[in-house]
């Protein structure tokens, strides 16, 4: 039960943290770069470092979470964050929200029911260091260069690096939840963990300000949790309760389709928030 709590925890901050981060990152003067200067000049922005807190605090959250709940409930949890931003949003931002919205969000719900209906809390298996390094690392390093040299510029495609760099996070701290504290103080995976977990934050601002909320959200979300729940049954143990495979698979489909649908709905009709002189969509 605890493992539940903590997710739930970790998602409605998460959903906290997306909004303030939005708010901070539209305001911020856009020049060029990897996204490192990006999040220096936040760092100077309260409203950012509030929004921050609350990914770190979701992030170790979720991290106790994976001690013993599979990727495929913790990594949809934690996108429907995107679904709770929406509902802060409208609450206490007044941003606009449409029918299709509303739908998208019981889906979600309903989606994340039957995944915690499904799971089996375990212990993952270990990785071996050096074929984690090599098969987590290497993709994360090329997209860090690709970014850095400015392949990589519009919304999507940093919000899709940005899941990639966040599913290495999920898959490397699922493995390594269980160890205690100094063990990961010394594990070299804990340390991959962390420059991905800086990589994805920074692309994730980046994104942020080209492109709206929901819909960066949703794309780098979506990547995150088909690449950590496949990850998660094909090569760290994750349970399934007998007979409810398929549970998984509808639940999945239906978590994606949410953070889709909601990002799709957002680039057409983009919600609006009046902070100062300035509108955030």
């Amino acid at each position: 039960m605890r493992g539940y709590l903590e997710l739930a925890a970790s998602t409605t901050m998460y959903g906290l943290g997306i909004v303030a981060q939005t708010i901070a990152a539209r305001r911020a003067e856009q020049r060029p770069g990897s996204g490192l200067g990006l999040l220096a000049r936040l760092a100077t922005d309260r409203i950012y470092l509030l929004g921050f807190a609350g990914q770190v605090g979701g992030f170790a959250l979720a991290f106790l979470a994976r001690e013993s709940l599979p990727l495929y409930l913790v990594q949809a949890g934690s996108s429907s964050a995107v679904g709770l931003a929406t509902v802060f949003g409208v609450l206490m931002l007044r941003w606009r929200v449409r029918g299709i919205e509303i739908a998208m969000l019981l889906v979600m719900a309903f989606g994340l029911a039957l995944l915690a209906a499904a799971s089996t809390p375990s212990v993952a298996n270990d990785i071996p260091t050096g074929t984690g390094l090599a098969m987590l690392g290497l993709p994360l390093l090329a997209g860090a260069v690709a970014v850095h040299l400015g392949l990589v510029t519009t919304a999507v495609p940093l919000a899709i690096f940005a899941g990639l760099a966040f599913s290495v996070v999920a898959i490397t701290s699922r493995t390594i939840a269980d160890e205690s504290l100094l063990s990961l103080m010394l594990h070299p995976l804990a340390w991959l963990m962390l420059v991905a977990a800086l990589v994805g934050q920074a692309c994730f601002a980046m994104a942020l300000q080209r492109g709206s909320t929901t819909s960066t959200a949703a794309s780098m979300d979506g990547t995150t949790v088909m690449i950590a729940s496949a990850v998660g049954v094909l090569a760290l143990g994750d349970q399934i309760a007998p007979g409810r495979s398929w549970w998984v698979a509808l639940g999945l489909t239906l978590v994606v389709l949410g953070v889709l649908v909601l990002g799709a709905a957002s680039r057409s009709a983009p919600a609006v928030v009046t902070t100062g002189a300035r509108e955030v969509g």
